[in-house]
């Protein structure tokens, strides 16, 4: 997760650095021996918590395996609950959140940790599926949001939809950019990326297939 901005007491340090381990135990064995073949007993005994801790922080090996992103997207919706909009478009509103909330991404591991779930991912249909219903409840929960703070008129408006929509599907294609690159990986690299699939959208917007012949 990102560096809290408050005191963190023991008691908070204890149980981030927990959650930490059995995310980073979780993405080795699951990398090194496969999914499937990993039990959650394995990981609980290997980090030393009981399945009941295990539990309470992971709904299952699918979560605990997309932890890295997860844990932008749940930035993301914090920083979407203060970030004021100054009158600007809530797409760009919602764009400077997601850059916000890649930034205050640990420097320590991070990238590895969403490398290794991106691969894991890639690899195993249920995880990337499981993905995609955190995706909806992270859309609708913005959506809230952008109603609730910013006032929009009508919970039908299908614009605010439009909104999450562009930004999740702007920030996949950032995502898969920056996995393709064939020299380094940093935090600073997908920000670049998020930044030129953000950049991109206008145009998409309007591209006809003239423009291919031009």
């Amino acid at each position: 997760m990102s560096a809290p901005s408050r005191p963190v007491s023991l008691r908070e340090r204890k149980k981030l650095r927990t959650r930490q381990a059995m995310i980073d135990t979780a993405l080795a064995k699951f990398t090194e021996q496969g999914f499937d073949a990993t039990t959650v007993d394995e990981l609980c005994e290997a980090v030393e918590v009981s399945k009941t801790t295990f539990f309470r922080y992971f709904g299952g090996k699918e979560d605990v395996a997309l932890a890295p992103v997860e844990d932008l997207w749940t930035e993301f919706l914090a920083d979407l609950e203060t970030r004021e909009p100054d009158d600007r478009p809530l797409l760009e509103v919602a764009q400077d959140a997601v850059l916000a909330a890649l930034r205050r991404m640990p420097g320590d591991g991070w990238v590895e940790r969403v490398l290794l779930s991106r691969r894991l991912a890639a690899a195993k249909p249920s995880i990337d599926a499981h993905g995609l219903q955190f995706c909806g409840r992270t859309t609708r929960a913005a959506m809230e949001t952008l109603h609730r703070r910013f006032g929009l008129p009508d919970q039908a408006d299908v614009r605010a939809r439009l909104v999450m929509d562009l930004l999740v599907a702007a920030f996949h294609c950032a995502l898969e950019m920056w996995l393709a690159r064939e020299d380094t990986h940093t935090r600073d690299d997908l920000v670049d990326c998020a930044r030129r699939a953000f950049a991109a959208i206008p145009g998409a917007l309007t591209l006809s297939p003239s423009e291919w012949h031009s």
